[in-house]
């Protein structure tokens, strides 16, 4: 399912449903007693001024992106871990080590890691006493790493790179889980029980991710298209275990906004409410918990499972996206190349968009455009072409942008 697919089938559900909190976390070294106290005066600094301005109260009236290339400020590509039949989150046994597989999320590492990195804790960690092991140190390895810690366990997390310099943070951070699998009706039960359940907790988890460090903020979301919307997907068959619609109650305010009431002139118009997760933030906060709650990095590469086995740790999280297609000849695991281009940010700009196969989303670091999925592409330079064609698809949308009563 592309981003577009999925933002056109969550505009046009039905009645949605609203997620419930009260999942917690502690931060502490293991074994080590919670204390209370004050922050000592001074070292807290005032992170008012990086909450998100309010959601837009109507269509008519956003600010424009001000696209030119001119207001370009870098342009990056990642490789996304992409697996047909969906990630992998296995338990398998190397000699005397536990190994427990979480990886090939594809488009959607940031919007599901809570989960799968959930699905993967309950597989491993029962029965098991002592210290643990992470591998990989991308959004997927952190969050799992933070689940241990949160249970008390010791973690030393074997990375070959540390934040900034992973596939996560080129993410854009819209949670959308989207490009995580390719036919939804080829996908197994076991596949499907594990999806439904990670979206859930994921989408529950962020929300109580409220301080501002973490970089987590709602935001308006506008799907649009100058030839209307495919037709909703059909309900499953009752009983029928399906990822379809499955998304659906995690998109708050959809609905469709009639001609004359948005600010995308002849457009069709649907929009929708959903958590934006800036990876600049999100990840620095992660690593920054990891290492207060005790963690230690190690970094270097494992280039075997007989590398593995070695470790001193019998249970061991392999987090490694790509890196899992050499590390155990996972022949379906492929590259999906995505290019993002940045604009100096517009902090006045608090929605986001999707048109054509473009997509933009305003953050703190600077306006982001997307839209590319190039499977099976394997560089990691930026294309010329590509950042012009974007510009030019992001201009004529943003161009012909007028208020509501501008248009009389």
């Amino acid at each position: 399912m592309n981003r577009r697919r999925f933002l056109c089938d969550a505009a046009l559900a039905g009645a949605s449903v609203a997620a419930t909190g009260g999942l917690t976390g502690c931060l502490r070294r293991p074994g080590t007693p919670l204390r209370v106290g004050a922050a000592p005066s001074g070292l807290v600094p005032d992170l008012r001024a990086n909450l998100p301005p309010n959601l837009p109260n109507d269509a008519c009236d956003l600010v424009p992106v001000r696209v030119s290339r001119e207001r370009v400020i870098r342009s990056v590509v990642g490789l996304r871990p992409y697996r047909p039949s969906g990630f992998r989150v296995e338990r398998e046994q190397v000699g005397d080590t536990t190994v427990v597989h979480n990886y090939g999320h594809g488009g959607g590492g940031i919007t599901l890691c809570w989960g799968t990195s959930k699905v993967a804790f309950d597989l491993g960690v029962p029965g098991h006493t002592g210290p643990v092991a992470v591998l990989g140190s991308g959004v997927i390895g952190l969050t799992t790493a933070r689940l241990l810690q949160d249970a008390g366990f010791a973690v030393t997390i074997y990375t070959k790179a540390l934040p900034p310099n992973t596939t996560s943070n080129i993410a854009g951070g819209q949670w959308a889980p989207a490009n995580v699998y390719d036919d939804p009706d080829a996908l197994s039960e076991a596949f499907t029980k594990q999806y439904l359940f990670a979206c859930r907790f994921a989408y529950e988890r962020y929300q109580i991710l409220t301080p501002a460090r973490y970089g987590v903020r709602w935001m308006r979301n506008y799907s649009l298209s100058r030839t209307g919307f495919p037709p909703p997907q059909p309900p499953p068959a009752p009983g029928k275990l399906t990822v379809r619609s499955a998304t659906h109650p995690f998109m708050p305010e959809r609905k469709v906004i009639p001609q004359g009431q948005h600010a995308f002139g002849d457009l069709y118009c649907s929009q929708f409410d959903g958590m934006l997760i800036e990876p600049p933030l999100f990840l620095d906060a992660l690593t920054t918990d990891f290492r207060i709650a005790g963690g230690r990095f190690v970094v270097g590469e494992i280039h075997s499972p007989g590398e593995i086995q070695a470790l001193p740790e019998k249970l061991v999280f392999h987090c490694t996206g790509l890196g899992a297609k050499a590390l155990f000849q996972d022949a379906e695991l492929t590259p999906v190349r995505g290019q993002l281009t940045f604009l100096v940010p517009q902090p006045e700009v608090t929605y986001a968009t999707v048109f054509e196969d473009t997509y933009m989303f305003s953050r703190r670091d600077g306006v982001l455009l997307g839209g590319t999925h190039d499977e099976g592409n394997w560089s990691l330079e930026v294309d010329p072409d590509t950042v012009t064609q974007k510009l030019a698809a992001q201009s004529e949308l943003f161009g012909h942008m007028r208020s509501c009563s501008a248009r009389g």
